[in-house]
């Protein structure tokens, strides 16, 4: 699709640009004439800053699944100390999810509003003060305030990332970028709770928040100098619609983003289910210990980062919204699996063999949510952004402490982590063909 009043912003030094009448852009050469048209401003960045700059946004993108997961092996020390339930632990994450949920209602209209830069410099510094305030939270409850600040101030990467991606491009290549981001995002669910269970034979767990407030520094300092605007006045004058309320609504008036709205949001408290349950499951269950967990955790997300990939190649070939109609049937397929698993005392590779299935087709899932999303909303991509982040992480902050409800007070067991899984990924895949109706959709642009 193409913003045709958009005016291109480039980096120094990358190909001057002018804008066609039909909104494309013909870069200027030794012959502007037959110079190659550019249909979005991305496409006239040089591929070597492309690629820094997209491995920017990745790492700005990866401090929300750090500040999820590395603290992840830490739930049965965080037990002990506070004298708590694992439901009770499993709130403090669910605040973080929340946290995330409000920071992008918040930050993803005020991008389309003020621009790019502005409300991520804000929201990353906001990050780093409360993850100090969580590295000396005296209480529980202290600390579950301390990440729903951590999570507000994670959100603006995810969120300003993806804006700018859809700033920058479109189409086909809209879809290669946002792969190439998830490829670099999937690495930190793998690497965050290696890089906790190490961190935590050093130092005790209220470092690890010390950790994450100089990434979160690290961060707003690389955003300060590197990161340009994408986003001039110009073009906030002509985001198709006037008002946050009518950017709102211009979204939620599509049957297909609503759709694949439920979609993501029932795949990601899927995914945070296993979150919240994994550290308590595997370390109490089958006897895991932190450093273990850990690598079976790294495991569990290779195949999340290896759905994505496969995922955008297969999306620019047959659409994605016939990748969405294949993953959801193997969510309900994979959680099925657990629970019947379970209940036949299979044991330990019962559960991960499945459990590596539903994480890889979330992997399917999530970039073919995020291009049906932004592809239909160039003109309010923050917007469209914040609200596809708010509900993912918002609806899972709400449905993942059903894991502990369920289990009560006989522990949390595969069975009961599976079961919210299986549940969510039945409304997904209803979703998707009572709502978004798969034949209804178009084909992707170039």
């Amino acid at each position: 699709m193409l913003d045709t009043a958009s005016t291109p912003v480039v980096p120094d030094r990358a190909p001057t640009a002018l804008p066609a009448t039909t909104g494309a852009i013909r870069t200027l050469g030794s012959n502007p004439a037959t110079a190659p048209i550019m249909l979005h401003p991305g496409d006239a960045i040089p591929a070597r800053r492309r690629i820094v700059f997209i491995v920017l946004l990745g790492a700005l993108t990866a401090l929300g699944p750090f500040t999820i997961d590395m603290y992840l092996p830490a739930f049965p020390i965080l037990r002990e100390d506070f004298q708590t339930t694992e439901a009770a632990i499993q709130l403090t994450l669910a605040g973080t999810m929340i946290g995330f949920a409000l920071g992008q209602l918040i930050v993803g209209p005020l991008s389309d509003k003020v621009g790019r830069r502005i409300p991520l410099l804000i929201v990353t510094g906001l990050h780093v003060v409360a993850s100090v305030l969580a590295a000396f939270a005296p209480s529980l409850e202290l600390l579950g305030a301390a990440r729903v600040l951590m999570g507000m101030g994670a959100a603006a990467g995810g969120v300003v990332a993806m804006a700018i991606v859809r700033d920058l491009f479109g189409g086909k290549r809209l879809v290669v970028v946002l792969s190439r981001l998830a490829l670099i995002t999937g690495v930190a669910p793998v690497i965050a709770p290696l890089v906790g269970s190490a961190l935590l034979e050093i130092m005790p767990w209220r470092g690890l928040f010390i950790v994450l407030a100089a990434y979160g520094a690290l961060m707003l300092v690389c955003a300060l100098f590197l990161i340009f605007e994408t986003l001039p006045p110009a073009r906030r004058q002509d985001r198709g619609a006037t008002t946050v309320m009518q950017r709102y609504r211009s979204v939620f008036s599509d049957r297909v983003f609503v759709g694949v709205l439920v979609i993501g949001g029932m795949s990601f408290s899927g995914l945070f289910s296993y979150l919240s349950a994994s550290s308590f499951l595997f370390q109490g269950t089958y006897g895991f210990n932190a450093q273990m967990y850990g690598v079976l955790f790294a495991v569990n997300s290779v195949g999340l980062v290896i759905g994505n990939q496969i995922a955008a190649r297969l999306a620019a070939r047959f659409g994605p919204q016939w990748v969405l109609a294949f993953s959801t049937a193997v969510l309900i397929l994979a959680s099925g699996a657990i629970i019947v698993a379970d209940q036949l005392g299979l044991g330990l590779w019962g559960t991960v063999i499945p459990l590596f299935v539903f994480m890889s087709a979330c992997g399917f899932t999530f970039p073919c949510v995020q291009v049906l999303a932004l592809d239909r909303h160039g003109k309010a991509a923050g917007t469209a952004a914040s609200v596809l982040g708010a509900v993912n992480f918002g609806v899972a902050g709400l449905v993942s402490p059903l894991v502990g409800w369920l289990s009560g007070s006989a522990g949390i067991t595969a069975t009961s982590m599976a079961i919210v899984m299986f549940g969510c990924a039945l409304i997904g895949a209803a979703s998707l063909w009572f709502i978004v109706r798969p034949r209804s959709v178009a084909q992707l642009t170039p």
